[in-house]
């Protein structure tokens, strides 16, 4: 179903009604860019600020995975770092996401999904707050209910903490 999309956060009534929030990693957590040094060994950069929204979402009783294509430790270390629950290596999201919804008791109607690119497409349509980057590839914009002001890895989860916790006030 296409949404509309807009850089205005949605109503506080759906904002207020959000009790779990899934990310993709890449993208998301960082600003899609991997260095790669010459043993092979990856870095990214991840936004402290995003890391201090995960924690108030944590607060505000929000449940939160990080549900990725990739299978990579920096994925795990953050999410460690973080206390985020992760499901990782998935090349076909929208079913971990179905099941990792009805495990922890929440419904489509209650989730926002946080994704990028076009592996994000058919879980930021199942959720009822799909949320994209401003830096989201075009592929997935028409999918997205709201596009933050902020990019990937640049504050993106931070604002989308600040507005799901802001409407509970």
């Amino acid at each position: 179903m296409a949404k509309n999309r807009t850089t205005k956060p949605p109503h506080k009534s759906i904002l207020r009604n959000i009790q779990a929030v899934v990310f993709d990693f890449d993208g998301v957590f960082t600003d899609n860019r991997v260095i790669v040094s010459s043993t092979g060994e990856e870095f990214v950069v991840c936004d402290r600020g995003d890391g201090m929204g995960t924690g108030l979402l944590k607060n505000a009783g929000v449940k939160m995975l990080i549900l990725s294509k990739e299978q990579n430790p920096v994925v795990s270390a953050r999410a460690k770092k973080l206390n985020l629950e992760v499901i990782q290596g998935c090349d076909d999201k929208l079913p971990e996401l179905i099941k990792w919804m009805e495990t922890n008791g929440v419904l489509p109607d209650n989730t926002a999904y946080v994704g990028n690119d076009i592996n994000d497409l058919e879980c930021l349509e199942h959720v009822v707050l799909g949320v994209i980057p401003s830096d989201a590839h075009q592929s997935v914009h028409a999918s997205a209910q709201w596009m933050l002001s902020c990019k990937g890895g640049r504050g993106a989860i931070r604002e989308l903490a600040d507005g799901i916790v802001s409407a509970r006030l």
